[in-house]
């Protein structure tokens, strides 16, 4: 908008105001006043054009939408897929039931959830940070029709709420085990915690089994602990 700075009034005789298109068309001989204005015109459009994309009505400009689940950073750890022998005796170890909910932190393919859904008929739900894992999760549960008893989330494993978990399975490392200490200590009496190769620093174990998979032909250390945790002295 063009913008004038009027003085005092003066005695002399007043200038005739204008419109802008008005100033345009007395600046302009008659003749070539129309094909100047529409011209002005055209410009201006496109102008405004330019800084206001068109948008249909009821529509708001794209933007990315927020996923307040949604994890903002990296993976912790490097996923490395845990051998189907060695999740049959996780699970064992814990000994789920039908009426347990298996929580698995760092779910990768869903290998966990899936197998706890299908062989205990249980609720189970997989947490990963990582979109791609999540992805693979989700389908895995839909080629093996559990959608109804197993759910994938896309989280930051230090923000889940474990307290509706009966049963938390992990695969990561020391370091993290330790840091998730203040959400397991929130699990209900009675819950169980498997971790695969990794303790709890400071926290004594339940029961320790160590064996050699029939898969991948390694040996391989599972960790039960059972709420309220036992700290070592």
């Amino acid at each position: 908008m063009l913008r004038t700075s009027i003085g005092p009034k003066s005695t002399a005789q007043q200038l005739p105001q204008f419109t802008a298109r008005e100033a345009v068309e007395q600046a302009v001989p008659f003749p070539f006043r129309r094909p100047i204005i529409g011209r002005t015109m055209a410009a201006i459009a496109i102008t405004l054009c330019l800084l206001f994309p068109s948008i249909s009505p009821g529509q708001t400009p794209d933007r990315k939408q927020s996923d307040p689940n949604q994890a903002e950073r990296e993976p912790d750890v490097d996923y490395i897929p845990t051998p189907y022998d060695v999740v049959e005796r996780m699970l064992e170890l814990a000994g789920v039931g039908k009426d347990d909910v298996v929580y698995d932190l760092g779910c990768g393919d869903g290998r966990i959830v899936v197998a706890a859904a299908r062989k205990y008929g249980c609720r189970a739900v997989g947490f990963d940070i990582d979109p791609k894992r999540v992805d693979e999760s989700r389908k895995n549960v839909a080629k093996n029709q559990l959608q109804q008893l197993v759910k994938i989330e896309q989280q930051d494993l230090f923000k889940a709420d474990l307290s509706p978990a009966s049963v938390v399975v992990l695969y990561l490392s020391t370091k993290l085990n330790t840091r998730l200490l203040p959400q397991i200590e929130k699990l209900k009496s009675g819950s169980r915690i498997v971790s695969h190769q990794f303790g709890i620093r400071g926290v004594k174990p339940d029961k320790v089994v160590q064996f050699t998979s029939r898969d991948d032909g390694r040996k391989h250390t599972l960790y039960l602990w059972t709420a309220p945790l036992t700290k070592r002295d």
